[in-house]
């Protein structure tokens, strides 16, 4: 389904579940699609109703011309809440949909019952910054084999690259198929929007119970900087998923589940 926003532009977004259950948004990482949460919608909607969504320069949502904030997905992420008429939800960011979920945090409080933030950092370092700009000029190339031998290593631990070279390759193949112009063009333009991310001195202000998913393995969100949004947010639950990368969500899917599912039954049922 479609949402058209105040701009005249359209976001996709899918709704599965039971509508009387406990609605949770789940919001893409910078590479991910409403297609890359299709394996965790049976096993959530035992439990809660979900709603995914594709963010401008992603997956079915409409394409940019022109650079913008990620600020700007605060605002259709407000508007498409109201557009399904839902003022009380959880909401779960993974990497740059978890900044995004922060900034709506801080924001759009009162219409937050909980927050998940998985692999997530409050702001960009420097090495952050320069790991974006290596990503943007592998997407420069236009090319999705070579795009996934030099941005995706960052991404998956280095055990899973051990353990599952074979379904990487396979996956590789796919990059080659399917990443078009359109799709890097979108992608530079998301990896642009984020460039003075730092909610740090702002984070206190959430003030919804929080789960903060981090992995041991995370080169990209390493355990340090999520510490800071243990240390900043008020009430917050740390869990730490052992032997996976930036990909945890991926990587350790089970893992990942019980822990989203735990939280919030647990938040839920009070």
């Amino acid at each position: 389904m479609y949402a058209e926003m105040t701009d005249g532009k359209n976001i996709y977004y899918e709704l599965h579940g039971d509508r009387d259950k406990p609605l949770l948004v789940l919001l893409n990482g910078i590479m991910m699609s409403t297609v890359s949460w299709q394996s965790f919608v049976e096993p959530l909607t035992k439990h809660f109703a979900l709603l995914l969504v594709d963010q401008r320069d992603q997956g079915r949502s409409d394409y940019m011309d022109s650079q913008y904030a990620i600020d700007l997905h605060v605002r259709d992420l407000e508007e498409l809440l109201d557009h399904i008429n839902e003022h009380n939800v959880n909401l779960l960011g993974v990497s740059y949909g978890g900044q995004i979920a922060e900034l709506y945090a801080i924001k759009h409080r009162e219409r937050l019952n909980s927050l998940i933030l998985s692999n997530t950092v409050a702001r960009i370092t420097p090495y952050l910054a320069e790991l974006g700009e290596a990503w943007k000029e592998a997407a420069s190339l236009n090319d999705g084999g070579r795009f996934f031998t030099l941005a995706i290593p960052f991404i998956y631990s280095d055990r899973f690259y051990n353990t599952n070279l074979s379904w990487l390759k396979s996956r590789q193949e796919a990059f080659k198929e399917s990443l078009t112009k359109k799709w890097f063009d979108g992608f530079t333009r998301l990896a642009s929007s984020n460039l003075d991310f730092d909610v740090v001195d702002r984070i206190k202000g959430i003030s919804v119970p929080t789960l903060l998913i981090a992995a041991d393995r995370d080169i990209i969100t390493p355990l340090e900087e999520m510490e800071i949004l243990k240390r900043e947010i008020p009430e917050n639950e740390f869990l730490i998923i052992h032997d996976a990368g930036h990909a945890a969500v991926l990587e350790k899917q089970h893992e990942f589940i019980t822990a989203v599912t735990g939280f919030l039954m647990k938040k839920t049922s009070k």
